[in-house]
């Protein structure tokens, strides 16, 4: 499989994409994530597969689309995608706890800090909205891409 690539520019930096040979999209990273991909040399730089992601990514920062509707292919363990699958379900202009996405995938409380490692490790950021899970408290914690990026999604999403 040849993986394929393009940047895209946005208000919260330079976006790095990420898709199969199905042209499915595999990564969504922002600059300075944390655990973010970065260009191999093997990859083929090839912006036809992310057309339509860019199209929907430029109607999302235009406050202009709430529900993206692309194919995304992520590879994680079991729990991380019963993980994923749960913020997928959590809606624009909307904010859940790591407790409550716990409780959505039917794992024990005490597995809140396993929660927040498989959503740390979200590989699709802003498509997969990771940045809608805050603190139990209120509080906006932890996001790969940076809490100045979380505040402006949620600031856009009319959530602060």
């Amino acid at each position: 499989m040849t993986m394929r690539w393009t940047h895209l520019d946005s208000p919260v930096g330079r976006l790095l994409l990420t898709a199969d040979d199905r042209g499915a999209l595999t990564s969504l990273s922002v600059p300075e994530q944390k655990n973010g991909r970065t260009v191999q040399e093997d990859w083929r730089h090839d912006p036809g597969p992310f057309r339509a992601a860019e199209d929907q990514l430029a109607a999302y920062f235009a406050g202009e689309l709430k529900d993206f509707d692309l194919e995304l292919s992520s590879a994680g363990s079991e729990f991380r995608e019963r993980v994923w699958t749960a913020l997928d379900t959590v809606p624009y202009g909307a904010t859940t706890s790591y407790g409550e996405i716990a409780a959505r995938i039917g794992a024990p409380r005490a597995a809140v800090r396993a929660v927040g490692g498989a959503i740390g490790a979200n590989p699709l950021l802003i498509l997969r909205p990771c940045h809608r899970v805050i603190g139990a408290n209120g509080a906006l914690t932890g996001y790969a891409g940076g809490l100045e990026r979380k505040t402006h999604l949620l600031t856009l999403e009319g959530v602060l």
